[in-house]
């Protein structure tokens, strides 16, 4: 099975955390990002089946699980002869920086080549490069139709959300999983190159899938790269004193 993959070259950019407010510089290495979500297609070649046996070959596979995005990444590199990015634990799942095989990529490589060097909240008018609500849609429409942003990417924004490696929020939201771009059934202000939700690893959302990212990002053993580190979402769960309600820090994060 072959993944047609781009190259998004290195560069630097300004991510914006919403609720703190603070504002960081991301230094980015060079990596490789599918050009279009996994499709149901794909999917298939690498599980054997698509499981809702669906209509529609090339549309975004949907729904996946965030568990279900990284296991079928560790089975698509085994399957290409590539070294596995995910090591599973009993509840955590760990990456390994260095593999050259498919994996998640972290919301600052999302973020990074869906701007792919613009500083607009959309890489061009959303009619010509997105599928959302304006387009009074009941589902996600083939991949590739819409016009590609610079770095030759369909459908960053809207068709369907994308899963990302980085947890949301390890004080408020615990264990959730960053998503990114808007769907087809969203309003033109949620599909937006900076827009992110949040939600549970193993939920199942109808219009949720995933585009996968390659490349070694650093050394074996570390556990920071690509604008995420491993200690810094181990410090922001470590929040102390009363929580607002509906706060949810991951406390497994503090037993490492």
């Amino acid at each position: 099975m072959e993944i047609p993959l781009a190259s998004i070259p290195s560069g630097s950019f300004r991510m914006r955390d919403a609720r703190s407010e603070a504002v960081r510089e991301v230094h980015l290495r060079p990596f490789e990002l599918g050009n279009t979500h996994v499709t149901c297609d794909q999917w298939a070649q690498v599980q054997g089946t698509d499981p809702i046996r669906r209509p529609g070959a090339n549309i975004p596979m949907h729904p996946v699980t965030w568990f279900d995005a990284v296991h079928w990444c560790n089975a698509a590199s085994l399957a290409a002869g590539l070294e596995p990015s995910y090591t599973f634990g009993a509840d955590t799942v760990i990456w390994n920086v260095a593999a050259e095989g498919y994996r998640l990529p972290t919301e600052a490589e999302w973020e990074f080549a869906a701007r792919a060097g613009t500083s607009t909240p959309t890489h061009g008018p959303l009619a010509e490069i997105a599928w959302t609500s304006a387009d009074g849609l009941d589902g996600p429409q083939e991949v590739g139709l819409k016009r590609p942003n610079g770095f030759g990417l369909f459908d960053m924004i809207g068709n369907a959300w994308e899963w990302c490696w980085d947890y949301a929020d390890t004080a408020r939201y615990g264990g959730y999983r960053s998503l990114r771009g808007g769907g087809w059934d969203d309003k033109p202000w949620s599909c937006r190159a900076s827009v992110r939700r949040g939600s549970a690893p193993d939920a199942v959302l109808e219009d949720v899938g995933f585009r996968v990212a390659r490349g070694a990002v650093g050394e074996r053993g570390a556990r920071a790269a690509q604008g995420w580190s491993a200690e810094a979402d181990r410090l922001r769960a470590d929040i102390r004193g009363p929580l607002p309600i509906g706060w949810t820090p991951l406390r497994s994060l503090l037993r490492d």
